[in-house]
């Protein structure tokens, strides 16, 4: 079994931080791409940040100097620091990742999801 498991998520005040977590476990070959997307309640999961093979990244506009997409590869995990943090980004996030469990079949799997409330 290859699963993703976040931490991280809670409750943080205005121009606060928190980083999260996300640890890839099981059978596990290679992990090409990780990511993290966030979802309100009535809108469509939108992407906030993406790591390549290569170490490669991209955020989404609303993020882009406050928020840094890292992966330690020998722990098979993917982060994101938060900073500066704004109402806006209350959402629920999740994290992605395209597993390989051997050299040619993979999984694109998701995080249960973590709820992050900015709020005084």
């Amino acid at each position: 079994q290859v699963q993703l498991v976040e931490s991280g998520g809670g409750l943080v005040q205005p121009g606060g931080s928190l980083m999260l977590s996300c640890t890839a476990s099981g059978s596990i070959f290679s992990i090409i791409a990780m990511g993290w997307y966030r979802q309100a309640p009535g809108k469509e999961r939108e992407v906030v940040a993406e790591i390549n093979n290569g170490g490669g990244t991209k955020y989404a506009d609303a993020v882009k100097g406050r928020f840094t997409i890292s992966r330690d590869r020998a722990k098979n995990t993917v982060y994101l620091q938060m900073d500066s943090l704004k109402p806006e980004d209350t959402d629920v996030y999740y994290c992605n990742g395209k597993i390989y469990y051997s050299l040619t079949a993979w999984l694109d799997l998701w995080g249960q999801g973590t709820q992050v409330t900015v709020s005084s």
